[in-house]
């Protein structure tokens, strides 16, 4: 097997070296191809944030689930949210679906609950 362009199979070391004159071009722009492939892939994303559109950061703690609609939105839309609901003085709500936030750690689980048994 052609070690450079992974594409050409050759029986033995001989015919692979018999090969080679008419071989080498066709090999080197194979090379660079899959070179390239590998050094532009792009990571896989995680979506894209359902106010902005942008990909969603890869790192879990640059975004956030939200309890209410089982919404994942990036950290600069809630960021944004939050510096809308303090210079109006609004009550903390959702800045996908603007449900109030929950004021306790129960309201918030009971939330994920009827999300959960939403199945979404």
């Amino acid at each position: 097997k052609c070690t450079a362009c992974k594409s050409v199979r050759y029986c033995s070391i001989k015919c692979q070296q018999e090969h080679l004159p008419e071989h080498e071009e066709t090999c080197k722009k194979r090379a660079a191809e899959l070179r390239d492939n590998i050094l532009f892939k792009q990571p896989e994303s995680t979506g894209d944030c359902p106010i902005c559109f942008l990909p969603l950061p890869i790192g879990p703690k640059k975004s956030t689930l939200m309890v209410c609609c089982s919404t994942i939105v990036c950290c600069g839309c809630c960021h944004a949210n939050l510096t809308r609901e303090i210079e109006e003085s609004l009550f903390p709500s959702c800045p996908f679906c603007r449900k109030a936030a929950p004021l306790t750690d129960e309201e918030g689980v009971m939330n994920m609950m009827k999300r959960v048994e939403a199945n979404d």
